[in-house]
């Protein structure tokens, strides 16, 4: 973190420009003196001056008077960990007065606020009285609320909308966290932790467990969209390979995924088969195409999410969730067939009885 320091500034920067002291005056139309004065920081230029001077050097007029209102990621893991520190070792209300100095200094630097709101969310129970607890946790939101409403940062804003909802959580203020919340649980993946919690203190225990029903069926089906392209991205190490498909297919058949997403589960051996063609493990690679056909001869159409006796919950989110298929159906089974059929990984094995066995079963999809 740097100080305001005009005169070192000044300083560096008509070195570097490599001109006298009485250039610089010149310039600015000021007298020799006062740029010796400015450099040993005996007096400051006139604030009139400093978008001239800013300008002299190329520089901004913040860089020019040497304050910085940002701080860089680097700095602001820095300065957490040392407060942090100072909070198990030191009195609270003077780890308290340095946090507000700082919060104070980098009104404006959004990402250092939001971890100083963590900070504070961490260390208040550390207060003596359980009124100082409750205002520092009401300066967390105070915190919070200004992220969200100064800050273009929409990642940012999101992380503060969620620590604003614990600390009034921790207040004991549930409703309050629901309002801030998502209560629809649409996707992306959001709060649903938190927005469980607060339905528990309001006594709504239905609707906690449907948020955490749908947090785990988010997550499980976040897992096995990245895990097809992830194993394309191993096949040349078969050994990774083989571990990744492994774990993929356990925890999708735990969780009876061919019956609750289809088309994951059929997209997940589809990428199997693709890299056991890659490795040259034709034998194999049709062991997943087969998996691939009776999942999409079986299950995929309609194209729908379901629930089951597991996610018994999540019915309501699943009406809101739009999941309709986004193309026609006697498209979708078209194009399900031209995946295995034109895919070049898959000309290898235009002569295997199995292969033609495969895509005969796949065309007849089209025909029903």
């Amino acid at each position: 973190m740097r100080e305001i320091n005009i005169a070192k500034v000044i300083t560096s920067k008509r070195r570097e420009k490599g001109i006298t002291q009485d250039k610089l005056a010149e310039y600015i139309g000021v007298s020799k003196a006062s740029v010796s004065k400015w450099e040993t920081a005996q007096s400051y230029p006139d604030i009139t001056l400093l978008p001239q001077l800013a300008s002299f050097f190329n520089i901004s007029i913040d860089e020019l008077i040497g304050y910085l209102p940002q701080m860089t990621k680097e700095d602001i893991k820095k300065t957490y960990h040392r407060l942090a520190e100072d909070f198990s070792s030191k009195p609270f209300d003077e780890v308290y007065g340095q946090c507000r100095a700082i919060i104070k200094k980098y009104f404006s630097c959004f990402p250092l606020l939001l971890q100083m709101a963590k900070l504070l969310v961490n260390h208040f129970m550390l207060a003596a009285e359980k009124e100082k607890q409750e205002a520092v946790i009401q300066e967390s939101i105070d915190l919070c609320i200004r992220i969200k409403k100064e800050s273009d940062d929409i990642w940012i804003a999101k992380q503060a909308n969620s620590m604003e909802a614990v600390c009034h959580i921790i207040l004991n203020q549930p409703l309050e966290a629901l309002e801030l919340l998502d209560e629809t649980m649409k996707p992306p993946i959001s709060d649903n932790f938190l927005l469980s919690r607060a339905y528990q203190m309001t006594g709504n225990i239905e609707k906690a467990k449907e948020a955490l029903q749908v947090s785990l069926y988010q997550h499980l089906r976040g897992l096995l969209g990245p895990a097809q392209s992830y194993l394309v991205l191993v096949a040349n190490w078969p050994e990774k390979f083989e571990q990744a498909l492994e774990r993929f297919i356990e925890i999708s058949k735990v969780f009876e995924v061919e019956k609750l997403d289809p088309n994951s589960m059929a997209l997940l051996y589809f990428a199997a088969a693709q890299g056991y063609m890659m490795q040259k493990k034709p034998e194999k690679a049709l062991e997943m195409l087969e998996n691939y056909t009776f999942i999409c001869t079986n299950f995929l159409l309609p194209y729908e999410l379901k629930g089951d006796s597991f996610f018994d919950s999540i019915e309501n989110w699943l009406k809101d969730y739009d999941v309709e298929a986004p193309r026609d159906e006697k498209i979708i089974k078209e194009s399900i067939v031209q995946t295995v059929v034109e895919n070049p990984a898959f000309f290898p094995l235009n002569y295997e009885p199995k292969y033609k066995r495969i895509v005969e079963k796949l065309k007849a999809q089209i025909e029903r």
